[in-house]
């Protein structure tokens, strides 16, 4: 038996015993060296061959990521480590660092307890590195941190102890000051890492060795050896006195709390159902006797065995033929048809897997990312927050018509696999829309459309996905129904930005249905609202929300349901360019209804509504918003010239300028829409001397001047009148 199968062997038995069991993610900012480490992690537990390890990138087994040496997909890999003579199975996420792929490592922290940060010591904490702590606290996951590339800081800096120790009191210091803004109040303090504590390990992933303060003393190594080593090439020595997976696995299981522990405090978190309830129970023991309840976090499609629905079990036992709810998926049960552990791209079919677990499942129709799977119908698990959405649209088309009915099949495949992908069908005119998160995150899924699904399209140049909203009050504005019978008055102005932040962080729930609806009106009064609009609070979609501040109507409750429907029509396609609106409040301040609900049939009311919220929102003065980004760049103080040049032409504004040795550090903000092959351009520009990243920074307005512009051409390629409507004939109403 080889040291991989006995390592199975050995995982089997450890499965039930989850105080053994360790769920991890590696996060970090792009490049520095979490797919090494996670490499190396699983050669030493002898998952891999060691020789390969770090130059296989075993978890970028997409051919994308290996050519273009980046993770674009959260890969899952499980092992076995001994510590004190104990086996432990840790199931390890590999996550994304480009901005692009995000959604990957929001979707990878639900399934973990715990994470180890990876900060490269030359380059420090990066604008994507603070984004996925962020991340990580939010969703409760307890960070450990490893400081990577040390030798980077030996050979290529000259540093010497002293220098270095500076360097790492820096990092260490920026991330205990994340830990302390962005951790639950209860684990501000607690959560923070610490050399002494054992929390922080140095070293260098691609010549896989690593040291913590525990391991020095074991070893015997002073930080004074690892210099001398490091100087005289002799990484390969040092590799093997301390060995890079026994180093940070120790720590892992040492410090990183096992499933039972995490979920005790984790579920209240991501699961607003009734705690006190079977299920909750269950969830909060970490029983694996209760009823399953777990949550998908990815969807990966296999050409050969179709959609394999990857998830955390929070309680209950999973066997191959479990019936399971799939939620959304309606009232019909489906059946679990095969059962795998995961390990990269391979697959370890199980009999069972209990909770506490990452479980790999084929035949769960209808699953997408983020959905709640039970064998009971229970709440589902809260959704996801992604920090960003989509900014960037491109129109997609099958080169041969007989390949539309395939091309439609692989749109709905795509945005399963990633939520993050929004995909608008069209069966009318054969023209799709995918969004994503940049010019990158829609190449890769192109490249997935073409090459893995063998679909040939055509697709337009990318298009920026703009936003709508309003300027001031407009309104009450009246909305007559086709038979005259009935009217609705609307307002509508700006959402104030407390409200739009406690929708963003998930504090307002989606939807029509608010379970405490009293502590809800409470936050919106807090927020700015009157106590009247708080407490007639109807709907909240996407930034905008629907209140009904109208006294004793008669009648009205029964159209409510339609007016939903009128405010959700305007909300995905805005009076301006059919653009979603956002940050916009509207209030019912009056309605006249016919007695006989004949006439007040959703083919009178749903219009009525519409025209009263469009006149309303142009009274209130239409705003075009367009999505901006950060972008931060690091490059040689001699050529920092070009670098301006290029931001300003693109609309672009220098935020903030630091000189670090002979490096400027700038950090700037452009449009989306000048973001267009700023890649190539910024490389030529500066004859490839340069480093750069980028994150998405919401919306702004876009400037009046060029306006009247930017919507005629959105008019135009959507096919509608390219004037809209006068907005002084409106203001004047």
């Amino acid at each position: 038996m080889g040291r991989k199968e006995d390592n199975i062997a050995k995982a089997m038995d450890i499965l039930k015993d989850y105080s053994r069991i360790r769920n991890i993610g590696i996060a970090a900012h792009i490049d520095h060296g979490k797919t090494t480490l996670s490499d190396n992690l699983i050669a030493g537990a002898g998952m891999m061959s060691e020789e390969l390890a770090g130059k296989q990138l075993m978890l970028d087994y997409d051919e994308q990521e290996q050519a273009r040496g980046i993770t674009i997909n959260a890969a899952v890999a499980s092992m076995v480590h001994s510590h004190d003579g104990v086996d432990f199975l840790i199931n390890l996420i590999d996550t994304p660092g480009h901005v692009d792929f995000g959604g990957d490592v929001t979707r990878a922290m639900r399934a973990v307890d715990g994470v180890i940060i990876v900060v490269d010591s030359v380059e420090g904490i990066m604008p994507q590195t603070e984004t996925v702590i962020k991340q990580a606290l939010r969703e409760r996951v307890h960070p450990v941190l490893f400081i990577n590339k040390v030798d980077r800081l030996i050979n290529e800096l000259k540093l010497n102890v002293e220098e270095m120790q500076k360097r790492f009191v820096r990092v260490i210091n920026d991330v205990n000051r994340l830990i302390q803004k962005n951790a639950p109040k209860e684990f501000s303090e607690s959560w923070k890492v610490s050399v002494q504590g054992g929390t922080v390990a140095f070293g260098s992933a691609f010549n896989n060795w690593a040291i913590s303060s525990h391991s020095m003393v074991t070893n015997k190594i002073s930080f004074k050896d690892i210099l001398d080593l490091v100087k005289n090439g002799k990484q390969k020595e040092l590799a093997h006195k301390s060995q890079l997976h026994q180093v940070v696995l120790d720590m892992v299981i040492k410090h990183l709390p096992n499933p039972k522990e995490a979920q005790a405090y984790r579920i209240a978190q991501i699961w607003k159902g009734d705690l006190e309830s079977v299920v909750g129970k269950a969830m909060v023991n970490c029983d694996p006797n209760g009823p399953v309840a777990m949550m998908i976090t990815k969807i990966i499609i296999d050409p050969h065995a179709g959609e394999v629905a990857v998830g955390r079990i929070f309680s209950g036992s999973l066997r191959k033929g479990t019936e399971v709810y799939v939620s959304g998926g309606g009232s019909t049960k489906v059946k679990i048809q095969v059962l795998a552990m995961m390990v990269g791209p391979d697959r370890i079919q199980v009999d069972h897997l209990t909770s506490g677990n990452i479980a790999a499942m084929i035949g769960l129709k209808n699953a997408i990312a983020g959905c709640t799977v039970s064998t009971d119908v229970i709440d589902p698990f809260e959704p996801m927050v992604h920090y960003t959405e989509p900014v960037v649209t491109l129109a997609i088309e099958a080169k041969h018509t007989a390949d539309l009915p395939k091309l439609i099949e692989v749109l709905r495949n795509v945005s399963k696999a990633d939520p993050s992908i929004e995909v608008d069908i069209n069966q009318e005119t054969g023209e799709h829309l995918i969004s994503g998160m940049g010019e990158l995150h829609l190449e890769v899924t192109l490249y997935r459309i073409r090459n893995d699904y063998k679909v040939d399209v055509t697709t337009s140049d990318p298009i920026v996905v703009y936003r709508e909203t309003v300027d001031r009050k407009g309104g009450p504005f009246e909305g007559k129904s086709p038979n005259k019978h009935n009217k609705f008055y609307f307002i509508a102005e700006p959402l104030p930005e407390e409200v739009i932040s406690l929708i963003k962080e998930n504090k307002l729930p989606q939807g029509t249905k608010f379970k405490d609806k009293k502590s809800v009106a409470e936050m919106l009064q807090n927020a700015g609202l009157t106590r009247e609009e708080a407490r007639g609070l109807v709907a909240i979609e996407g930034m905008n929300l629907m209140t009904d501040i109208t006294k004793g109507i008669q009648y009205l409750d029964e159209t409510m349901e339609l007016l939903i429907e009128s405010f959700k029509e305007i909300v995905a396609r805005g009076p301006l360019a059919n653009e979603h609106v956002y940050g916009v409040k509207f209030s019912l301040e009056d309605a006249k209804l016919h007695e006989d609900s004949i006439h007040r049939g959703p083919a009178q009311v749903i219009p009525a509504g519409r025209n009263s919220i469009y006149g309303a929102m142009c009274q209130a003065k239409r705003i075009l918003m367009e999505p901006i980004q950060k972008v931060f760049i690091s490059v040689p103080i001699e050529i920092m010239g070009s670098v301006t040049n290029e931001i300003q032409q693109r609309r672009g504004i220098v935020e903030e300028m630091n000189q670090e040795g002979d490096e400027m550090q700038i950090n700037a903000k452009i449009p989306v829409a000048g973001m267009f092959g700023f890649a190539s351009a910024i490389r030529s520009a500066t004859g490839g001397k340069v480093l750069w990243s980028s994150e998405n920074a919401g919306y702004q307005r876009v400037p009046a001047e060029l306006q009247k512009e930017v919507v005629t051409k959105i008019r135009e390629r959507k096919g509608i009148r390219p004037e809209p409507y006068d907005e002084a004939y409106y203001a004047g109403l």
